[in-house]
Parts: C-alpha cells; structure tokens; sequence
C-alpha cells in the first residue's frame, strides 16, 4: 500500500501544479488518439476504390488455424497485419464461425468486411447448365471448359469413386457406369468441390427428379428405373421436338413388345463417339452391344443423360402403335406403322 504521505505528495503534485496535469492527460490524450488511429490504419483496406474492383480468391481449407488465415490474407497482399486480423477477429467472438471454402477477396475492402465475408460463409460458386442429351464424356469437358473440374479428375470419379443410391444397384462397374444418371439441370457449384462432390450433387438432384410416383409407373409397365433411363437416353437423343417424345417412345416400346430390334441411329452416334451427319450402312455393322441394329432389346447401358421430358415420355409415351420413324431433316418426324410406309418415307426425306 502506498503510505497516505506518499499519496498526498502525488496528489499535491499533480493539483497543485496544474502544469504537471496537464502534460499528464495530453500524454494519456495523445497515446489513445494514437491508438484509435493505428487501429483504424489496420482495419483500413489495402487499396483504394479506384477504377474496377480486383479480386484475390482465398481458399480456407478445413481445420486452418486463425494464425494460418491470418498470414494467407497478408502473404496476399489483403489485409495489413496478420497479427491485427487474429486480435480482431478474436475480440468479435468470431474466431469459430470462420467456413472453409473459396472466396474472393478484394483489396479494397476493409477488414471487417474481409471478416463478414468467410464468417458468413459466401464462397465462391460457378453457374452451369448441363444440357439434355449430353453423355458423361462431354459433361465432363464442359465443367473443364468452365474452370470448375478437371476432365481426366472427373472420368475417373465416374468409374472408381463409389456413390450409395438405390438406383445404381447391380450396375456393372466401369467407365460408362454413371452415364444416364448425372441429371441435366442448371447448378451452382462452390468452388474447390472435388470431382466426386461435383458427381455426388447430379445423383442427388437425379434422385429428386425420379420420384417415388414415377418409380411406381415404372413398376407397373414392368419396367426397371435402369431401364426406362436406357429408354429415355434414346429419346432424348432421336428427338428433336417435345412434342415427338412421347411417340418416339412409343415406337421403341411397341418394338420392344413386337420382339424386333431398335434400331436406333443414336445408339450407332454413341458408339463412334461423335455426331456423324449420315451414318453409312458400314457404320450400322459396327460389332457392339449397343449398336441395336446387330442385338436384339436395349443396349447394355444407357447413351446419354435424358431430361425430366424424355423420362416421363417412356413412362407416359403416346397411345400409338407406330413401328417405325425416319428424320424430315427440319427436327420433325415421319412415323409408319408398317415398313412399306416407312421405306417410302425414307425415299422421300433420306433418298433411301
């Protein structure tokens, strides 16, 4: 304890020169402005506004340390003290709500702002539309193209990743094992999904898209939920119009029926790996399980990944009895119930 004479001296120096006093709280004054306006330099952004923003992108993986963030942002040139962002951070209670992802970050921004960003979780996300129609070889070089997988990552996340849905039961493994089932929709992806996630998020939103009513129409034709994607990748492939779907599938499922094989130009386009304006008679002989001219009932998997539209046309196709269409070259369709019709509508469109 201070001695009270002791403490009356500090008291009189202090009071009775008011000089001394003064100095004293112009000294506190100034090292407090001091402070404030240090803190406010570090909490200022990096850069000015001036002209069109840049962006950094910041990936945080999961487990990364505060200290660990904290020293990325500044190695990129994002905030002014790595030390400054782990007190700050830490003195808003914020130290545990910080997301792993990738965000991007602008220099302009001020500190708190850098903060709300990866506390609040807004990473970056890419905007895809995989079309109707596309088979798994070309999904994969479009989500390439757009910078949001890498195609050989990809294919070989298609055949050795595995994936626990119902409908890929007792499907044999192997590269084309997923085609069919990697749902055309618009997505968006957050970056830094591996290309097993990327994959997972298809099946899933497949799995949505094939609800429970439809399985059971499926049931009830006799057919399985592998068989009407098989069915459906054919149509989404011959068909041009949506309105032609639900014929298109009839004459598939009346060939069915009739015991006669499908004879499917698609399914030739899908063994050469490419789209061949006219196929040759050469290309129909093509040895394949899923050339159906040459084998009778449906290839072994499906060719493409159909659309909602060509889904429910197998399972609702059109009350027809048609055998047989050919191409009038404009999208449209011909359908013949014998093959006399068909041969003279393939004279008049193919010059057959």
């Amino acid at each position: 304890m201070i001695p009270e004479r002791e403490k009356r001296g500090i008291f009189e120096c202090l009071f009775v020169n008011p000089i001394r006093l003064g100095v004293l709280i112009l000294l506190i004054g100034a090292v407090w402005i001091g402070v404030r306006v240090y803190i406010a330099y570090l909490s200022a952004p990096v850069s000015a506004r001036t002209g069109p923003e840049t962006f950094s992108t910041l990936t945080i993986v999961k487990g990364t340390s505060l200290r660990e963030i904290g020293d990325l942002l500044a190695r990129k040139k994002l905030i002014k003290s790595a030390d400054f962002f782990v007190l700050y951070a830490r003195w808003k209670g914020k130290e545990r709500q910080i997301e792993a992802g990738s965000y991007r970050i602008s220099s302009a921004w001020p500190l708190r702002e850098i903060l709300d960003r990866i506390v609040g979780g807004k990473v970056i996300s890419y905007r895809v539309t995989i079309p109707e129609g596309y088979t798994a070889a070309q999904i994969g070089h479009l989500l390439a193209v757009k910078g949001i997988a890498n195609e050989a990552a990809f294919q070989a996340a298609l055949t050795s990743e595995e994936y626990d849905y119902p409908f890929l039961k007792g499907i044999p493994p192997g590269p084309n094992r997923l085609e069919g089932y990697l749902f055309p929709a618009t997505y968006e992806f957050q970056a830094g999904l591996s290309e097993k996630e990327i994959i997972d998020q298809m099946l899933k939103t497949f799995q949505k898209a094939f609800t429970p009513e439809l399985q059971q129409r499926a049931a009830q034709m006799g057919l399985s939920v592998r068989q009407v994607v098989i069915l459906a990748s054919l149509v989404e492939r011959e068909a041009k119009l949506d309105r032609e779907r639900p014929l298109i599938a009839a004459v598939f499922l009346n060939r069915l029926k009739n015991g006669m094989r499908l004879e499917s130009c698609a399914t030739i386009q899908y063994i050469l790996g490419k789209q061949k304006e006219k196929l040759t008679y050469e290309d129909l002989k093509i040895p394949s399980p899923y050339n159906t001219y040459l084998n009778n009932g449906l290839p072994p998997g499906p060719i493409a990944n159909p659309g909602l539209a060509s889904i429910k046309a197998v399972l609702y196709p059109a009350e027809v009895k048609y055998l047989y269409f050919v191409a009038r070259g404009d999208g449209s369709h011909v359908f013949s119930l014998t093959l006399r019709e068909h041969e003279a509508a393939a004279r008049q469109y193919v010059g057959e």
